[in-house]
């Protein structure tokens, strides 16, 4: 851009100096000396842009006509070379990447909300922010590929998150999306670069060790790097669904109940799975493969290994674990592997091709075999659910649910751990109150803080001396015979934490909750929390009949 500009400033030079030398002719008609430089410029001004006001201040030499004449042709063949090359850099590909990423920085800078720093917005990642955004929470979003934001951008997200084509691994692309804003409340690697996650791990760590952060990773080296720089939560789908199928098949209802905890707030129920226990065979030997038959080895589950690549030997199985040489996808082979009595099958390998061909082969071959299917892409997922398998493995879905839980809601991860320590008769009953407190759907889990920021008005009542129990929280703010359709979780106090704490519990400042139930129980309980009338009327049963109470009460209520 800089040489039409040198080239605009040389033409408007030499044609204003042109006039000023070249002598014109006063009133009179007798010689006289050229412009000054004050009218010389004036009129390449308006010669040049074509007004034409005509011969200022006084008529002009035939010398100076034939001056002006060339000035417009030269002026006409500047601004043109001048205006060629603007447009030209309009379509420059990093003329318009600097000003998106000047225009993204201001947007990021301006955040005056809670957000968190999306890195890769592929399948997993676009689950998250459409998730989020679902949740009224912002987001700022880095993506490698220009695509991926275009369809991003076209999206109907609630909440309009910034976003940038860039190199989620270069500390500089981080720090322009806001790592050390202020209101940045944490960091999610979902590239689907292995190094790139790590990277942000580690940016994120060193740059602010406060922020929680969250990686997906599928290499035992690498998260084992990430964890070495404290990587808060590291997501690997792989040993995350194997250890999922390994506890739906020895606790189906421990299994339930996770599910129901970690799954998406709003989306229907997933339909229960029930593994048969006896003999299965797993197609595909790479990194899930590896992992399946490790969990079912610890079950004492037996497995028979169909694997084509050598690498797959004998010496690399654990003991006790049959290996058949060939390809899931052939019936012989299958049928080598015992498919014909075997109680279910994992369709393991990286090819969704061959998962839904081994897959159909098994079904044909034993139509009562327990099918579980790895689907790699998400673009082939109509083909998967038109196959209707039994159980099927989503990496993106996994790690997506997984992120969204931690990030939404602290606690739950602090609840969900603690779910081994009771049987399944438990498990069961707590996933049947959750059905319920959902209505059919995912409920949606939060957390509740005990403070003046969050819940003021009991904070006032505690500081008063009154008793606030946990059942006077449950009790809806409009009626106070009624119950709120919702399920305490946990209490936290302090160091203790209390899974399902009863009625009677009497809470303090600082103490913390993890509740279950539907967005309208959440804004009925918010309206107790920070309205003195709703927690007075239900403490007490003393009504106010102020108009802004009446007003709280009915906007509370669920339509």
């Amino acid at each position: 851009m800089r040489t039409p500009l040198v080239l605009l400033i040389g033409i408007y030079a030499v044609c204003v100096l042109g006039l000023m030398l070249i002598p014109g002719v006063d009133a009179e008609g007798r010689a006289a000396p050229g412009l000054s430089f004050f009218h010389a410029f004036y009129v390449i001004s308006y010669t040049a842009t074509t007004i034409g006001f005509g011969e200022l201040p006084l008529p002009f030499s035939d010398a100076q006509r034939l001056w002006v004449t060339t000035c417009i042709y030269l002026t006409v063949v500047g601004w043109s070379y001048a205006v060629v090359n603007i447009l030209t850099l309009l379509q420059e590909k990093a003329f318009r990447a600097a000003v998106a990423a000047n225009r993204f920085t201001r947007r990021v800078r301006r955040l005056t909300e809670p957000f968190y720093l999306v890195c890769g917005a592929g399948a997993t990642g676009t689950t998250v922010v459409r998730s989020l955004a679902g949740l009224g929470l912002q987001c700022v979003i880095i993506e490698r590929d220009e695509l991926r934001v275009q369809e991003l951008e076209l999206e109907d997200l609630a909440t309009d998150p910034p976003m940038l084509t860039a190199d989620a691994a270069q500390p500089d692309t981080l720090l322009r999306a806001g790592m050390l804003h202020p209101q940045c409340q944490g960091v999610v690697a979902l590239t689907d670069d292995e190094q790139a996650n790590l990277a942000v791990a580690i940016a994120a760590r060193l740059l602010n060790p406060e922020y929680p952060v969250i990686a997906r990773t599928t290499h035992d080296v690498v998260a084992a790097n990430m964890a070495s720089f404290g990587t808060d939560h590291i997501i690997n789908p792989f040993e995350k669904f194997a250890a999922e199928l390994a506890l739906s098949i020895a606790a189906p209802d421990h299994y339930r109940l996770t599910e129901l905890l970690t799954g998406l707030p709003g989306d229907e129920l997933p339909e229960p799975h029930r593994p048969p226990r006896g003999r299965w065979i797993v197609s595909g030997y790479g990194r899930f493969g590896r992992a399946v038959v490790r969990e079912f080895t610890r079950l004492g589950i037996t497995v028979t290994v169909i694997e084509p690549q050598p690498r797959a030997r004998h010496d690399e199985l654990p003991d006790g674990v049959r290996f058949v040489a060939g390809r899931g996808t052939e019936r012989a082979v299958l049928l080598a592997a015992g498919a014909d009595t075997a109680s279910g099958v994992v369709a393991a390998s990286d090819s969704d091709v061959d998962n839904l061909s081994t897959a159909i082969t098994a079904r044909e071959t034993h139509p009562g075999i327990f099918i579980v299917t790895r689907q790699n892409q998400a673009a082939n997922a109509a083909l998967f659910t038109a196959f209707e398998h039994d159980f099927a493995m989503v990496p993106s879905d996994i790690v997506a649910t997984e992120c969204v839980a931690l990030l939404t809601t602290p606690l739950l991860n602090q609840f969900v751990v603690q779910i081994p320590a009771f049987d399944e008769a438990w498990c069961a009953d707590l996933a049947a109150r959750l059905e319920q407190a959902g209505h059919q759907r995912v409920p949606r889990y939060w957390d509740v803080a005990l403070d003046a920021a969050h819940a003021p008005a009991v904070v006032d009542a505690l500081g008063q001396g009154r008793v606030v129990t946990l059942g006077d929280l449950t009790r809806d703010p409009s009626d106070r015979s009624s119950s709120l359709d919702l399920v305490m979780l946990m209490w936290h106090h302090g160091e203790d934490r209390v899974v399902l704490p009863g009625p009677d519990v009497v809470l303090a400042p600082g103490d913390r909750l993890l509740v279950a139930g539907r967005s309208a129980a959440q804004r009925r309980l918010r309206t107790t929390l920070q309205n003195a009338n709703a927690l007075e009327y239900l403490l007490t049963g003393s009504e106010h009949s102020g108009w802004l109470w009446r007003s709280l009460s009915r906007s509370a209520r669920p339509r």
